[in-house]
């Protein structure tokens, strides 16, 4: 499965290679959120956590779910900015509806995010929905989107206060760390580009992209995921963003109406070593079944339901149940109950021990 980006006949000049500050900041975020994700940056992610004074530490919490199962589209800006600043007024310009629905569109409808989907601002239907999917997150995240859907200018400000206050208590230190590694790369990766071509300096950011010719000049990207979707960037052009918090995540934007945006890591760490052969051969007997695998994409992003699985895989529950259990007799799953939802999560630290390729894969 990939994602597509046609890009027949887009000259190289409208594809930009830039640092963002803020969607480093949003990788930042992810790693505090779901260090399982990031081994090689368990140091940092300690460090910064037991930094974090209390109330920015809730604050965060509440408004989580805007970063740690995915990224919301709000913070991997189309045209990235010099300073933080820049780019929290640039996402200030964006109309409620637009934004609302942005922050919902892949926390709460995974299943439709490349198709056009209304914003919950104005549809009853999708209120009802993203309510009842927040609530199976907590009663933190239930608060915040109600929050957002009965004060979305309150909201917005309480939100832009929590990044700058970020920004205050660690980021700033952070991004003038990485800044120049991230512009350097960025600037390497655009006189590919110009020298070279684009298939070039598509080899040299990430494996997993490619560019494949079609019938009558048609170009296009493919982005080896999981995940599967198609967007154009002829007429609005494509934005590389590269991160030293990523790896081994590979971010695509490609819902409709936005920019296609790749964010994609500088940097591999190193995974820790496999376990015993015997657990590593009845783990990977469980992970045979290619819908097992599926569920792996979602559950490696953060709990879901078995609900929200059948609606996500297009099967039953109760087929749903019956993976789980193997997941689950496997050591490769963590449950736990939150009210009347049962949460179902891949166990990261397991599924690292099987090797790179896998955990890159399910993650990227």
């Amino acid at each position: 499965m990939v994602s597509v980006i046609d890009i027949t006949g887009l000259p190289p000049e409208r594809m930009v290679f830039s640092p963002s500050p803020l969607a480093e900041l949003g990788a930042a975020l992810h790693v505090l959120s779901e260090p399982g994700h990031h081994p090689g940056l368990h140091g940092w992610a300690t460090a910064t956590a037991a930094g974090l004074k209390p109330d920015l530490a809730d604050r965060l919490h509440e408004a989580d779910f805007l970063w740690r199962s995915s990224r919301s589209d709000l913070l991997l800006p189309a045209e990235p900015g010099a300073t933080l600043a820049e780019e929290l007024d640039a996402l200030d310009r964006i109309d409620d509806e637009t934004f609302v629905a942005a922050a919902f569109e892949i926390v709460c409808s995974p299943t439709s995010y490349a198709l056009p989907s209304p914003s919950p601002l104005v549809d009853a239907g999708e209120r009802v929905r993203v309510r009842e999917l927040a609530a199976a997150r907590g009663p933190k995240q239930a608060a915040f989107v109600d929050r957002m859907l009965e004060d979305p200018d309150g909201l917005r400000v309480w939100l832009r206060r929590l990044l700058e206050d970020c920004d205050q208590a660690f980021f700033a230190d952070t991004w003038h760390r990485v800044r120049g590694q991230l512009a350097a790369d960025a600037r390497h990766k655009g006189e590919l580009l110009r020298r070279k071509g684009v298939e070039e300096a598509l080899a040299a950011t990430s494996a997993a992209l490619s560019v494949v010719p079609g019938e009558g000049g048609v170009r296009r990207i493919h982005v080896d995921k999981l995940a599967g979707g198609e967007t154009t960037a002829v007429a609005q052009g494509l934005t590389f963003v590269p991160t030293a918090f990523g790896w081994p995540h590979l971010l695509v934007v490609y819902a409709p109406g936005w920019r296609p945006v790749i964010q994609y890591p500088v940097a591999a760490p190193e995974l820790p070593p496999p376990a015993a052969l015997e657990l590593v051969q009845r783990r990977m007997d469980a992970l045979a079944h290619p819908m097992r695998m599926r569920m792996c994409l979602s559950l490696a992003r953060g709990p879901h339901t078995t609900g929200e699985l059948a609606e996500w895989c297009g099967i039953t529950p109760p087929e749903v149940s019956r993976h789980i259990a193997v997941l689950k007799k496997a050591g490769l799953l963590t449950t736990r109950r939150r009210g009347r939802y049962v949460l179902h999560q891949l166990e990261l630290t397991a599924v690292a021990r099987l090797g790179s390729d896998f955990l890159e894969s399910v993650l990227r």
